[in-house]
């Protein structure tokens, strides 16, 4: 019986601490402020996954986001299409990282690359080769279409926009990392394509590399959707 008094009056201190925060009574760092947008250049913490699931819905806190992410991005005016319809999307064009070729998102998937790009990709280079990325190489992202592009199934995170595939990487040396053929390998490349899909996994809901089937065997799979899967 005590136990429950206990854990209730802790519900309720905790409860009161949130709301606190909530209304602006309490002041705390942003970075630990749930209501806080979301600041992509800060270190990820356990809020971040909550932090990008707020932005599916709400267009205003996506583009404060995108403000502090240092990508160069332009808003496509929405599409109706009825098959796949797009709202609130991006083209994203690059930013410290250039790109093989622009490429559309939704506004949660931008935010997740620029998350990616800072606090995987990055630090995965410089563990390995202690050198940037300079460059990455991918095969697109938005395409209206099922999974795996069959005729009947649910549509592929690709229509909407919540999807990009990355085939490889380009470093500041000029050297080439590539998933189809360094993915086999036991070297150092793939060692750091390994170390990439492992934290890719923080930024996104779902990423997809060679070991999760053949279909992948050339890039890594990243989405925003509901699903989670990391392999």
């Amino acid at each position: 019986m005590r136990f429950r008094w206990w854990l209730l009056l802790m519900l309720l201190i905790m409860g009161a601490a949130a709301v606190s925060v909530w209304r602006g009574w309490i002041s705390v760092p942003p970075q630990w402020n749930p209501w806080a947008p979301l600041d992509v250049k800060a270190a990820p913490n356990f809020l971040t996954r909550y932090k990008l699931m707020r932005l599916r819905d709400d267009p205003q806190l996506c583009d404060q986001a995108l403000g502090s992410s240092g990508l160069r991005v332009a808003h496509l005016a929405d599409s109706p299409d009825a098959k796949c319809p797009l709202t609130n999307t991006l083209r994203v064009q690059g930013g410290e990282v250039a790109l093989s070729s622009s490429f559309v998102a939704s506004c949660r998937l931008a935010v997740s690359f620029a998350l990616f790009e800072h606090h995987a990709l990055q630090p995965a280079a410089q563990a390995v080769y202690g050198q940037a990325v300079a460059r990455v190489d991918h095969l697109g992202s938005f395409a209206c279409r099922n999974v795996y592009g069959r005729e009947n199934g649910r549509l592929s995170q690709h229509a909407t926009a919540n999807a990009l595939d990355i085939a490889g990487f380009r470093l500041a040396d000029g050297r080439s990392i590539n998933v189809l053929k360094d993915w086999p390998k036991d070297n150092q490349d793939a060692r750091f394509l390994r170390q990439v899909r492992d934290n890719a996994c923080d930024m996104f809901s779902v990423v997809l590399s060679p070991d999760y089937n053949a279909a992948h065997r050339n890039h890594f799979h990243v989405d925003v959707g509901s699903w989670w899967v990391c392999r």
